[in-house]
């Protein structure tokens, strides 16, 4: 099936075919013609499958025809997503998509002033897509009507409850119409999420795209056995192999990862960092410059890069290994998008073995292991440009502290 065989307007094609959207993929193909429709949808589909056009597609269509008719002003679909880029990213998507139709979207986040925002939203808006902090302070103040919503979008579910919007959400839904569409989105499903999906949707299609292997097949994965004190050598060393090369780096949390940029400071590598404390405006600045290519080594962490698509990253580099299996597939998957060839190392510790093995027994095979030998261990740790000892103990300390924290956060999820 291709794109010119649903009931869509020939601009939204057109804006379709200009983005390179060939035939709809599996998450696309499922859940059009429902939300066409008008019918409730609960999907269950890993990032990278294209379901932001999933429901972007249907959701400016009918919003175009709804137009035509001169329907009353206000926000008639709501999208929430957990991040401040992924609601970025999902604006970006909604915008080239509805570019030459009567749907206008904008998008509100946290991080920057509320002024403008109020003010954008006083000169109307079909299409909202926020984060649930800054959408639930805009609708307490008044600032923010939602009693004209048809549509409901709940995208990377799963990713909210981690964050802890769960109260955010059920509190906003006493502003929110009952009479409405909604379509709930999630990368995984358990219990607390089905408990919130079926509290929200009403006779729902339900669609699950679960390929065999989580990880796509164009993403050579591979992992090395490194000391938690030598990584930092082994990262200077590879980042130094590929200087030419896009590469992102998944570090735990946002001290190490301020950390570990000094430490590539001092090697003379250049890396920016992408996290939760950041402003928004530098946030943005770093996602455009490792976009465009300028910025060739982006140091994140999970919060703030899950969910958003970089363009041909070569490299993802595991510096701590993930606390579970969705998250690596997570990491991994921000390579080899589409038909590209990828590549994603993970640096593993001796305290982090339990968690390579709760990773291998989700992907249903082994890891390929790269052999270091003593020779060449010791070799890269001596070649190193900044021999510093000082922020190791720290850096263990911290490390050690989270590993604790994420052995405890497993456990109670079993």
């Amino acid at each position: 099936m291709k794109f010119d065989d649903y009931r869509i307007d020939e601009e939204i094609k057109k804006s379709i075919d200009k983005l390179g959207y060939k035939k709809p993929t599996d998450i696309q193909y499922k859940s059009i013609p429902p939300i066409l429709k008008g019918e409730d949808v609960l999907a269950i589909a890993q990032t990278g499958t294209g379901k932001t056009a999933a429901f972007a597609i249907p959701i400016i269509q009918v919003l175009h025809e709804r137009k035509l008719k001169n329907r009353p002003d206000g926000v008639k679909c709501l999208v929430m997503a957990p991040t401040h880029e992924l609601a970025l990213q999902i604006h970006s998507v909604f915008k080239s998509l509805g570019k030459n139709t009567r749907v206008n979207c904008y998008c509100i986040h946290g991080g920057v002033e509320q002024e403008p925002q109020i003010k954008q939203l006083e000169k109307g808006v079909d299409v909202l897509i926020a984060t649930p902090g800054r959408l639930f302070d805009l609708v307490s103040q008044g600032a923010l009507n939602l009693h004209r919503i048809e549509i409901l979008v709940l995208d990377e579910a799963d990713h909210m409850l981690d964050l802890g919007f769960i109260k955010d959400i059920t509190d906003l839904m006493r502003h929110i119409p009952k009479k409405r569409q909604t379509l709930f989105f999630s990368a995984t499903i358990n219990e607390k999420i089905k408990k919130l999906a079926y509290s929200l949707v009403s006779n729902a299609i339900r669609i699950q795209i679960s390929p065999k292997d989580p990880v796509a097949k164009n993403i050579e994965h591979a992992v090395a056995f490194i000391e938690m004190d030598d990584k930092r050598f082994f990262l200077e060393y590879l980042l130094k192999e590929h200087s030419d090369k896009k590469i992102l780096v998944f570090i735990r949390t946002k001290v190490r990862a301020e950390r570990v940029k000094k430490a590539m400071d001092r090697a003379d590598i250049i890396t920016d960092t992408i996290h939760s404390d950041k402003e928004q405006a530098e946030r943005n600045l770093c996602m455009k410059n490792f976009r465009s290519g300028e910025l060739k080594v982006l140091i994140a962490t999970d919060i703030s890069a899950r969910g958003i698509d970089i363009p041909d990253v070569d490299y993802v580099i595991n510096y701590d290994m993930p606390e579970s299996p969705e998250q690596y597939v997570h990491r991994v998957g921000r390579t080899g998008r589409g038909r590209q060839k990828g590549q994603a190392y993970s640096f593993c510790s001796s305290e982090e073995k339990d968690l390579l093995a709760t990773i291998e027994e989700r992907l249903g095979k082994p890891i390929e292991r790269i052999e270091i030998s003593k020779n060449d261990y010791q070799y890269t740790i001596e070649s190193a440009v900044d021999k510093s000892q000082d922020w190791k103990k720290l850096m263990k300390e911290v490390y050690q502290e989270d590993l604790k924290r994420a052995k405890k956060k497993n456990k109670s999820k079993k």
